[in-house]
């Protein structure tokens, strides 16, 4: 059997085949993989689940309300990956291909389990809602919590803010687009994004309190 050796160095593999040495980037490696897979190849579907798992799961534990769901998620989502491989047609990244399969898996496993409550329309908050996303994490960044903090707090908020606070912020839809998405109004959709950071920024704020108040007693 021959031995394949890949070694990774700054998104460039080498691959080594009966001693033959090849070049190969990670695009080519992802072609190579993808078009096995779409034979039925179960080593490569397996190097794509080996490759993608944890960032996926990740994505799933953004939407999901736990990690059991969010478990449930990923095996759905894989599942039709494998399924619909064969309609990947290479003209963008296959990784925001997958990306997608499994936020519309945890958007429509949320459809079917709940229902997000309606929340008044707040006139003229798109003033609040300006500030961008990277003002944001310049903001949060100040406060000097880590990534995983973050996203802990992101986790943590009612289901229905954080469904629009992760379409706005991390997938970049517009309110028009998670109305649509959802089927809401966009003003609840402005609504709960604004009620989302609002959460958002006082827990930021009693956690580094916290945080400070600790420092100080050592």
């Amino acid at each position: 059997m021959s031995r394949v050796t890949v070694l990774k160095t700054h998104q460039t593999f080498y691959c080594s085949l009966k001693g033959d040495i090849k070049l190969k980037t990670l695009a080519d490696l992802f072609s190579d993989i993808i078009h096995r897979c779409k034979h039925g190849d179960r080593k490569a579907q397996e190097s794509v689940y080996n490759l993608l798992a944890a960032k996926m799961f990740a994505v799933c534990l953004r939407y999901c309300h736990n990690h059991q769901e969010a478990e449930d998620v990923l095996h759905d989502g894989f599942m039709t990956v494998f399924t619909k491989i064969n309609q990947f047609q290479h003209s963008g990244s296959f990784e925001g291909w997958v990306r997608r399969i499994f936020v519309n898996h945890a958007l429509e496993r949320y459809r079917n389990n709940a229902k997000i409550p309606v929340v008044e329309d707040i006139d003229n908050v798109d003033y609040l809602l300006a500030v961008p996303e990277t003002a944001e994490e310049e903001e949060w960044a100040a406060y000097q919590l880590s990534e995983t903090e973050l996203l802990e707090l992101i986790r943590q908020l009612p289901q229905q803010y954080k469904m629009v606070f992760n379409l706005y912020v991390v997938e970049g839809l517009s309110h028009k687009e998670i109305s649509e998405t959802l089927g809401i109004a966009e003003g609840t959709s402005r609504s709960n994004l604004l009620r989302a950071r609002s959460i958002l920024q006082k827990q930021v704020t009693d956690l580094v309190k916290s945080m400070s108040y600790k420092q100080q007693c050592k």
